[in-house]
């Protein structure tokens, strides 16, 4: 910590949102044994949102309407060998903000059919008294 004991270190806050941004994506991936779709929970302040934007077409999903249809998918066979990553990152710290713009990959194997496929996210972040958590996430399929 620095002189000011409630600002930590920059390079402290990006490693811990790294980590913030990689157990989300793991949460998805069936390739190895169930999904942890239970760690967007651990990743997101209780009233986080996840945005889907398709064109001019946005679908607003609190926590629970975002994962249990994941879940589903992901566990009865629909979605196999699925796995999300990102691959660039721009994050920008502000005090007890932060902002992150991603680039990310996915594959996996839908209704018996492999794909591949990517797009961009942007993520919101604030800092609790329990460290750094996800307020919100929207993303764009390429």
């Amino acid at each position: 910590m620095s002189a000011d004991q409630n600002r930590p270190e920059p390079d402290a806050a990006k490693a811990e949102l790294d980590e913030l941004m990689r157990l989300f994506f793991s949460a998805f991936t069936n390739t190895d044994g169930p999904p942890r779709t239970d760690r967007v929970r651990e990743v997101f302040i209780p009233q986080g949102t996840i945005i889907s934007q398709t064109g001019d077409r946005s679908v607003v999903y609190d926590l629970d309407s975002f994962v249990e249809p994941r879940q589903r998918i992901l566990t009865d066979g629909t979605l196999t060998e699925f796995s999300e990553w990102e691959v660039s990152e721009q994050t920008e710290i502000y005090g007890s903000i932060a902002h992150r713009f991603s680039e990310y990959r996915k594959s996996g194997v839908q209704n018996g059919e492999r794909f591949e496929g990517g797009g961009h996210k942007t993520t919101q972040f604030v800092r609790t008294p329990t460290g750094w958590r996800i307020s919100s996430l929207a993303w764009e399929d390429d």
